[in-house]
């Protein structure tokens, strides 16, 4: 996540509460992508290290363990940085051009200045961001899918470009023999499964005999892998979309919740401040007085009702809309019990945070760490098949 201010609502259903789950399911990785806050604020760079801290207390509010995840922060780890330059030599401009947010967000942040070569290329450095960890998945919205592609096309041009080691064929059959006889003997008769006659079950069942070997070197495994479709050796994989259901978080104004709408509840709003903040919601234009029926459909507040109600709840507050049998005051009601109920643990547990400096900045201090530790040694990789590594 970019640190550009506190984090709300929509941040929680929409992302946050999908990585409390998936940091229990993968080996995860979680950064304040502090760089790309640049890409649209550089001119406003002096918020960016507070709403950093602010991120992570917000992430650790809402259930992101450091013991079962790494978090980190992006500036932490200057591996992300050299990637990103490095990637740039070999990245052709029109890439980066036809991504889709690029137009796209040029007319909705028209008031800022985006005629920079950082926020064209910031799709690379998102590539950079996640080739640097060799990531299998990464957990997207359907809008974001072409991030990851572009993401595996950067690296298929990097494999392709520097995966041609010399005497690749030779290294590729002394690996082989490390795997042991059963096992050598499997891989080369899925290959050839696969090479002959474009058995696409032998391929995927090769690789997942790649992925039990415990005996091989991580560079012998990348070319294995990349001996089992006739390429080269693979320095970068090529990472997949994880897609994950992220809902429309609706805004006070029933547009999606963002800060850019005005139409946000923080994460730690102050109870008085969401009460205030739904009693005066937006309602079906409809319902100009008390005893006028009304379209729940149309109404921002049963869209958040959606999020937050359970069954009993959605029906009672549909009905009374469409018989009039309510008034829209009385309709809120509920929904600022569960919203508060919801934002009063987030509170204790960011206070906690809030209180504990140096506990927080250790979390980020270890994370980054670990993460660099990671990034340091696909960038050696890179490096050397770029040929700089200088040894």
């Amino acid at each position: 996540m970019r640190p550009t201010g506190r984090l709300h609502l929509g941040h929680l259903h929409g992302v946050l509460n999908n990585w409390v789950r998936l940091q229990h399911e993968y080996e995860c990785y979680f950064f304040v992508a502090d760089y790309h806050a640049l890409t649209t604020n550089y001119e406003h760079a002096e918020s960016i290290e507070q709403f950093t801290y602010d991120t992570v207390v917000d992430w650790l509010a809402a259930g992101i363990n450091p013991g079962a995840a790494t978090v980190f922060v992006q500036s932490r780890v200057p591996e992300h940085a050299e990637l990103h330059l490095l990637l740039s030599m070999i990245t052709p401009l029109s890439w980066l051009e036809r991504v889709p947010s690029y137009k796209d967000q040029q007319q909705k942040l028209s008031d800022r200045d985006l005629a920079t070569y950082g926020f064209l290329g910031y799709p690379l450095l998102q590539a950079a961001d996640i080739l640097i960890y060799r990531a299998g998945w990464v957990p997207v919205g359907a809008d974001q899918v072409a991030h990851v592609e572009l993401t595996r096309e950067v690296a298929r041009r990097f494999n392709h470009v520097y995966g041609r080691e010399p005497g690749f064929e030779e290294h590729a059959e002394a690996a082989i023999k490390k795997m042991g006889k059963k096992a050598a003997r499997l891989y080369v008769n899925l290959r050839r499964e696969f090479v002959e006659r474009g058995d696409a079950e032998a391929l995927e069942r090769a690789r997942a005999l790649l992925a039990e070997q415990q005996n091989l070197s991580i560079g012998d495994t990348e070319r294995l892998f990349g001996y089992l479709e006739g390429n080269g050796r693979i320095i970068l994989p090529e990472p997949q979309s994880l897609l994950a259901e992220q809902p429309k978080m609706p805004g006070l104004d029933g547009e999606k919740m963002s800060k850019s709408y005005n139409n946000y509840i923080s994460l730690r709003e102050a109870p008085d401040s969401v009460e205030q903040k739904i009693r005066t919601m937006q309602t079906d234009p409809a319902r100009v007085r008390k005893t006028d029926p009304g379209d729940p459909e149309q109404c921002p507040v049963y869209a958040l009702h959606q999020v937050y109600s359970d069954k009993a709840t959605l029906e009672w507050a549909a009905q009374g809309c469409r018989s009039a049998a309510m008034g829209c005051i009385d309709c809120k009601g509920p929904l600022i019990d569960s919203v508060n109920a919801e934002q009063e643990i987030i509170r204790q547990r960011a206070q906690q945070f809030d209180e504990d400096a140096d506990l927080v900045n250790t979390i980020i201090q270890e994370g980054s760490e670990k993460a660099r530790s990671i990034a340091r040694e696909t960038l050696d990789d890179v490096r050397e098949a770029i040929g700089i590594s200088h040894r």
